[in-house]
């Protein structure tokens, strides 16, 4: 599912960070284009679920939004192209005994300035099609880049995901 970022909500979010810290938790919190990245997918993600989100300073408890009696996650990664099915999605090893019962993956397309849900997982889900990589692994990107994991890490494939549909 494809959401075309409206600059107002992107305004709203850049806003919001310029005085605030979404991060708190003191390991892995994320820079600010990190964070408003996150906030960026959070906020849309939120819209799609018909809910209204309410802008706050500080740690969230490790989750962003309760469903049908589930507590949701929002994951969000930024990225210069399209998600395909053989990307993966980071989740921050710590954040596992949060209390959480399900998890939305999202991509921002940097370029087209577009917003994708990728699908879902539960927090058994996640453990059982994840594979995890401990703090100062080298990862290396299918173009052959590489990058350093900067904390634990457990990393779930796109096409690993539950469709969205199923969640809404």
């Amino acid at each position: 599912m494809k959401i075309f970022i409206p600059k107002k909500i992107k305004e709203t979010c850049w806003k919001f960070l310029s005085n605030h810290t979404l991060g708190n938790r003191g390991i892995a919190d994320g820079n600010k284009k990190e964070q408003f990245v996150g906030l960026v997918g959070e906020v849309l993600t939120k819209e799609i679920f018909g809910i209204k989100h309410k802008f706050e300073n500080g740690f969230d408890g490790g989750f962003d939004f309760k469903y049908q009696n589930k507590k949701i996650d929002v994951k969000t990664m930024s990225r210069i192209v399209d998600i395909k099915d053989h990307y993966v999605h980071n989740f921050i090893a710590f954040q596992q005994n949060y209390n959480c019962d399900v998890y939305i993956f999202n991509s921002i397309n940097k370029k087209t300035n577009e917003l994708t849900i990728c699908g879902w997982v539960t927090k058994k889900e996640l453990k059982e099609r994840s594979i995890f990589y401990k703090k100062g692994t080298i990862r290396k990107r299918s173009d052959g880049s590489s990058f350093k994991m900067k904390a634990d890490t457990f990393e779930i494939k796109n096409n690993m995901l539950n469709n969205i549909k199923e969640l809404l």
